[in-house]
């Protein structure tokens, strides 16, 4: 699939979903904030509780870009863990390799993130890993390789381009843009994870 096929459905999934999941969705967001298709513009039906539990969890799967099966395994672990199913949920999610490299600023966006990592760009304590469903634990580091550092792509994040489109970094990572480094400090607490969601109800829709 191209760049250009991939942007514009992202572009149309985000429509479909009510938030913007890239940068470029920010601006068509804005020219046309209803969802695509020829009814798009009508007032959205009032909608069965399956349906609003069924956009949000497909909301939570679009911002971290899993497959179905990837989601509700994460879902079956955050059932068993101590605290609320949603919060462990998303704090799980969050510690993925790609969307450490989201956060951090080494790419654009979560797609970019997963193709940083399976490109083998990732060290993770200096070793190569190219999982992008890889936890990374509290106190690891992850950073951009030495020898892809030096290529256009990385310089550009280097500079801060991406960090300009980016929420504002959460607390839980520490930084170090220009050398392409970042440390998980902490566990993620869901009120700082940047992502658009009412977790109960994905909770809701999986446990019916």
């Amino acid at each position: 699939m191209s760049s250009v096929t991939r942007s514009r459905r992202q572009v149309r999934l985000s429509r479909a979903l009510g938030l913007a999941l890239t940068p470029k969705a920010v601006k068509h967001f804005e020219k046309r904030p209803y969802p695509p298709g020829e009814h798009g513009r009508a007032r959205r039906r009032t909608e069965s509780d399956y349906a609003v539990r069924l956009r949000e969890k497909q909301r939570l799967r679009a911002q971290y870009a899993l497959r179905e099966k990837q989601l509700a395994k994460a879902y079956e672990n955050a059932r068993k863990a101590p605290g609320l199913t949603g919060e462990a949920l998303v704090e799980d999610l969050e510690t993925r390799l790609d969307a450490l490299v989201l956060r951090a600023g080494f790419a654009r966006t979560i797609l970019q993130a997963r193709q940083t990592v399976t490109h083998r760009h990732v060290l993770v304590d200096g070793k190569i890993v190219d999982r992008p469903s890889f936890r990374v634990k509290e106190g690891q580091t992850l950073q951009i390789k030495p020898k892809s550092q030096a290529t256009v792509p990385f310089q550009v994040a280097a500079a801060g381009a991406h960090r300009d489109v980016l929420p504002t970094l959460p607390g839980y990572l520490e930084v170090q843009l220009e050398k392409l480094s970042a440390t998980l400090v902490r566990r993620p607490k869901r009120a700082e994870v940047p992502v658009t969601c009412e977790v109960q109800l994905v909770v809701e829709y999986y446990a019916r």
